[in-house]
Parts: structure tokens; sequence; C-alpha cells
């Protein structure tokens, strides 16, 4: 009868063992289908940027990883297929952050008169690197160099010369945004302006408070007069 029980025992810790390696499996599952999907409609949102569907996947895939992108520029009638490869400078990014980062690359190719621009200018819009525009050569620091440095996207597109505002709602517009921490991630030089003013007004020194006057010491009391010695009784 025991042996019958302990089988059973180990049965159903091997059956429970089982239904929860099954349940992990299952959410691990539905979460990389998840985050497929995400990748993909946000990656469809930049194939004409990109030049491709391939090259926009290839965008959104190594931003999110951190791993090498692969870029090819189509042959044209007058130059052969060109394949351009490089690391992001920022590391892994969210859906989110990689959306922005994208928006503010082709915002600025645009603004250097670049609309479909080679996998070279890209990647020179992300990293940084010099462009040929179409008033000549425009040098671009890089939106993923500016935020490897520390920079929040409101400082970012400010040094390209955007609104936050309209920036944000281009990138609304394809996917998610960044969490409200990433727009004010501060940078160095906000680091170093914040300790300043911290060093200017939280942290002044407090005068030393006075010292409390001693209490002068008490006046001590006479002593009570002693009594005098009751006369004796004189007997009657």
């Amino acid at each position: 009868m025991k042996r019958q029980r302990l089988a059973f025992s180990v049965l159903s810790i091997a059956i429970g063992l089982g239904m929860g390696s099954s349940m992990a499996l299952a959410d691990d599952a539905s979460s990389a289908s998840t985050s497929a999907r995400e990748s993909s409609k946000l990656a469809s949102s930049y194939d004409t940027f990109a030049g491709s569907s391939a090259n926009a996947q290839a965008l959104v895939t190594g931003l999110r990883t951190g791993g090498t992108i692969v870029l090819v520029t189509p042959a044209t009638a007058t130059s052969p297929a060109l394949q351009t490869s490089f690391t992001p400078d920022t590391g892994k990014l969210g859906y989110g952050n990689v959306n922005i980062a994208l928006t503010l690359a082709e915002a600025e190719l645009t603004n250097a008169g670049i609309t479909q621009p080679t996998a070279a200018q890209i990647e020179a819009a992300l990293n940084g690197g010099t462009v040929a525009g179409t008033h000549g050569p425009v040098t671009m620091p890089g939106v993923l160099a500016l935020r490897s440095q520390g920079q929040g996207w409101g400082e970012i597109s400010k040094t390209l010369g955007f609104k936050l505002g309209t920036i944000e709602h281009e990138a609304k517009a394809r996917g998610p945004l960044p969490d409200r921490d990433d727009f004010a991630h501060a940078g160095k030089d906000e680091k170093a302006d914040k300790a300043d003013k911290d060093d200017k007004g939280d942290k002044v020194a407090k005068t030393d408070r006075p010292d409390k006057a001693d209490h002068p010491d008490k006046v001590d009391r006479p002593d009570k007069p002693e009594r005098p010695d009751k006369p004796e009784h004189v007997g009657r």
C-alpha cells in the first residue's frame, strides 16, 4: 500500500513539473510571437525610408538587439548593389526608442535633401558621418551616437534642429513611443548643470546655530536657622 502511495506521489510530482514546463514554454512562445508581430509592424512603416522591406526589418531588428545591421542598396542602371554593415552605437533599444531613433534619422536626411537614402547615408544618420547633400557635404552627428552619450530624445531633437513635439507626432503614427523617462534621460552636460544647481542651492552650508547661553548657577538658598531647643518643663 505504501509503495502504491509513493508511486502515486512521484507520478503527481512528475505531472506537475511537466505541466509547469509546458506553461513556461507556452508563455515564452507567446512572448516571442508578440515581439515578432511588433517588430514586423514597426518595420513595415519604414519600408520606403530603408529602401526595401528587408532593409527596414534589418534596421528594427538590429536596433532592438544591438546586433550587426546589414543593409543593401539596390543596383541601378549606373551602379551595382552595395552592402553596408554596422553596429548601433547604443546597444539594445526598446521598440519605442527604435521608432523615435529612425524617425529622427529620416528627418535629418530629409532636411539634407535626401529622400531616398542609400545604406551608407542611413548609417551616417544613425551612427554619425558625412553625406553628400543637395547643397554639398553634410556632417551628421548621428542619432545613436548622441544617444550613447546619454542625451535624451528632447536634447537630441534640439541638437538636430527639430522640435520634439513634431518628431514625437511622426513617430506615434508609426508605432510605440519611448517611456517618459527616456525622453527626459539626462546627458552629461545636464547632469553637470544639475550638480552645480544642487551645490549652489540645496547644498548651501547651514550656518552654525549659536551656542545656547549657559544658565547661571542657581543661588544657594541660605540654610534655615536652627530652632532653639525647647526649654524643659519645670515640674509642677
